[in-house]
């Protein structure tokens, strides 16, 4: 998230085509989720999890691939250099003896682009089917060798370090994106733009390769972890279920025929008949009423923090004129590390007020409340939209109706002007024009 802006830049994507990078993840994670926690709950659980983190670390260093299969980032010193769709300056009266790029040129980058965004969206697949394993396997992992007491208080140490790590991600965002992109090819002293210049791209890709490194080695060491820890004596006849006793967790009642059917047998069962059992499965799971209501809760809460998270620091750049290093530095100290406290006390709460499961859902609730409250308060709070030349206001900023703004006008016709491309220069009227060439700028 903290090098989307970066990536628009660098391969000419649109918001909606890194949208669809982002939500690769998720793709990867939902495609094996429901076979892992099945089979998984199964077999060598730290093992699973282990493999996992190698295949996220081969998805972080293939994201990272591009940088190194596409060619230089380059721009002309002095000006705004030609995009892949049309110029940033006026063409009138022979201002410039630039025909425009070679259209070769732009197939062969609109060629490289697709290659280069098929890749990145690969990439992120693999990192989702690689951290599938953690969260299923390591809770239920954590649940089965703690006391019952402890283990929301484990569970919340947990999910409190994985919203700990965008928090990291977002200051590694900032630090990287300080980096000119082809820093290690060529001498970053002889450069004349700085992150401030619209023209800057960011090493986006050093965060990719540290990551997939440390992904690697902390992998390893969950090679080393037994299938299940030695039982405790002194906890022998308490239940490490929530919600269910545990006979009735291990042995189905009589007429539960579908988990019985799971359970038993399960040597002589093939792997077919067993992936035959997952749909039974969850009908059953679905047809509890409370389980069902989580899910749901769940859902509508990610579907609430996606979009938030990943467009936060697109919004931040555009709206408050920030870096995408200044953005990322912004996010990563206040929004992530108050998802932490949050996260990390809710967990706490539950342990010190020893709730209940009804207790929690009317904490849950309380909290859902005030922050849906705030959430409402934005419908009245926020900033105006600038005054956009021939887009929100007219040319000359007078009081033309709205229904004739039309951003090419008297001044530039003559330009040539492209709108493919957004590159928004602010004129000494306060007013921002589209670019340069539609301000009527000859030169720079």
């Amino acid at each position: 998230v903290s090098v989307l802006t970066t990536l628009e830049r660098r391969f000419n994507l649109q918001s909606a085509d890194v949208g669809v990078i982002a939500s690769s993840f998720e793709i990867g994670n939902l495609a094996l989720i429901l076979f892992v926690s099945y089979f998984g709950a199964r077999g060598h659980r730290p093992r699973l999890i282990g493999c996992g983190g190698i295949v996220m670390a081969l998805g972080a260093l293939l994201s990272a691939l591009p940088e190194f299969l596409t060619h230089q980032y380059e721009y002309e010193s002095g000006e705004i250099r030609w995009g892949a769709e049309g110029r940033d300056v006026c063409a009138a009266n022979g201002s410039t003896s630039d025909e425009g790029p070679d259209p070769d040129l732009i197939c062969r980058n609109r060629t490289a682009t697709n290659m280069m965004y098929l890749l990145l969206i690969g990439a992120q697949v693999l990192l989702g089917i690689g951290a599938t394993p953690v969260q299923p396997l390591g809770v239920s992992y954590i649940d089965d060798h703690v006391r019952r007491k402890d283990s929301s208080l484990y569970i919340g140490i947990l999910f409190t370090m994985l919203v700990f790590g965008p928090a990291c991600g977002f200051i590694l965002g900032s630090f990287c994106t300080k980096i000119y992109v082809d820093a290690v090819f060529i001498d970053t002293s002889k450069l004349d733009i700085t992150p401030d210049d619209p023209r800057w791209i960011g090493a986006w890709w050093g965060g990719f390769l540290l990551c997939g490194a440390l992904l690697f080695f902390s992998s390893l060491p969950m090679f080393g972890f037994p299938q299940s820890l030695s039982p405790r004596p002194e906890h022998a006849g308490e239940s490490e279920q929530a919600m269910l006793p545990e006979r009735d967790y291990e042995r189905p009642k009589p007429s539960n025929g579908v988990l019985r059917h799971a359970l038993d047998g399960e040597s002589s069962t093939t792997c077919f008949q067993q992936l035959r059992v997952i749909p039974k499965v969850t009908k059953h799971l679905l047809s509890n009423p409370v389980f069902t209501c989580i899910i749901l809760a769940a859902c509508m809460e990610i579907a609430v923090v996606a979009g938030f998270a990943a467009f936060l620091g697109k919004y931040l750049e555009q709206q408050f004129n920030l870096t995408t290093s200044s953005a990322n530095q912004l996010l990563g100290m206040t929004a992530i590390p108050c998802a932490c406290l949050g996260i990390f006390l809710g967990g706490l709460l539950v342990k010190k007020l020893s709730l209940s499961a009804l207790g929690a859902i009317r904490m849950a609730m309380l909290v859902n409340l005030v922050s849906t409250a705030c959430y409402v308060s934005f419908l009245f709070l926020g900033c105006d939209t600038g005054p956009v030349a021939g887009v929100t206001v007219p040319y000359g900023n007078n009081s033309t109706p709205t229904s004739s703004l039309d951003p090419y006008s008297p001044c530039n016709n003559n330009c040539e002007c492209q709108t493919d491309s957004f590159t928004p220069v602010c004129g000494a009227d306060g007013v921002t024009y589209l670019s340069a060439c539609f301000a009527g700028c000859s030169s720079t």
